[in-house]
């Protein structure tokens, strides 16, 4: 059976997969800030495969290695890492950002995931095998107004892709990314800072991706023949067609 590492699985696009790993029969390592939620999923998917947690801060260097190099020997080798731990905070011009919403969209979404893959890569170079899902954005392939800050995260994912894929592939690692248009997430709600009527505004009128839909596409990706790599796939909701143009019917 193959072993699976996803950050940010307590919610949104990390659970579900996670959910539908466990239907394919894929051990699970779960990664996130809040314990009270790890433990929740893993004893849900404990009856299904096996399961190991581990919490932390993807933005702590520190615990990113001290947790991942804690694995017990059975969790210890990760055939597919999918690293999706990232949020949006604040929707300001550039002017007005906020200087610690700019770090905590840069800590997260670029340097969490480059120290989580920094932890993981190793090993895969010594199996010669590995896949890794680097989970993007369309912020990643086009800028928005008052995205500045969360597309340059996201194209920053987008190039950190492409260059892991060149270094990568000499070791015989599949690399790709997922850049989802509009999910329904918890992901509003955090950039929006708390203001639900606000963030829930965002998915009115029309019916946008489920996380559902992408652990679908996941999972779809890393059950492909091991000589098939799906590089880099964007995905919408059928209203939406690119990052400012969605067709609502209210």
């Amino acid at each position: 059976m193959k072993t699976a590492l996803i950050t940010g699985a307590t919610s949104g696009i990390g659970k579900a997969t996670a959910i539908e790993f466990a239907k394919h029969n894929i051990n699970l390592i779960l990664c996130g800030r809040r314990q009270d939620r790890l433990t929740t999923l893993q004893d849900k998917l404990n009856e299904q495969v096996n399961v190991h947690t581990l919490c932390f801060d993807v933005r702590d260097k520190e615990q990113v290695f001290k947790k991942i190099n804690s694995l017990p020997t059975e969790f210890s080798s990760v055939d597919i890492l999918i690293n999706n731990a990232g949020n949006a905070h604040g929707l300001s011009p550039i002017q007005t950002g906020s200087i610690d919403d700019w770090d905590a969209m840069l800590d997260i979404n670029v340097k969490g995931l480059l120290y989580v893959s920094k932890a993981i890569i190793p090993k895969m170079i010594t199996n010669s095998a590995g896949h890794i899902i680097n989970i993007g954005s369309i912020a990643g392939k086009e800028v928005y107004p008052n995205g500045n800050v969360y597309c340059a995260s996201k194209h920053a994912v987008d190039a950190i892709n492409k260059s892991m894929q060149i270094d990568l592939n000499q070791y015989g690692i599949r690399v790709g990314a997922i850049h989802p248009g509009l999910v329904e997430t918890e992901f509003s709600n955090v950039r929006f800072k708390g203001d639900e009527a606000k963030a829930n505004s965002i998915y009115n009128g029309f019916d946008p991706l489920r996380p559902e839909d992408v652990a679908d596409i996941i999972s779809f990706v890393v059950t492909r023949p091991y000589h098939v790599n799906i590089a880099d796939l964007v995905v919408f909701p059928t209203a939406q067609a690119n990052s400012t143009i969605v067709h609502k019917t209210l």
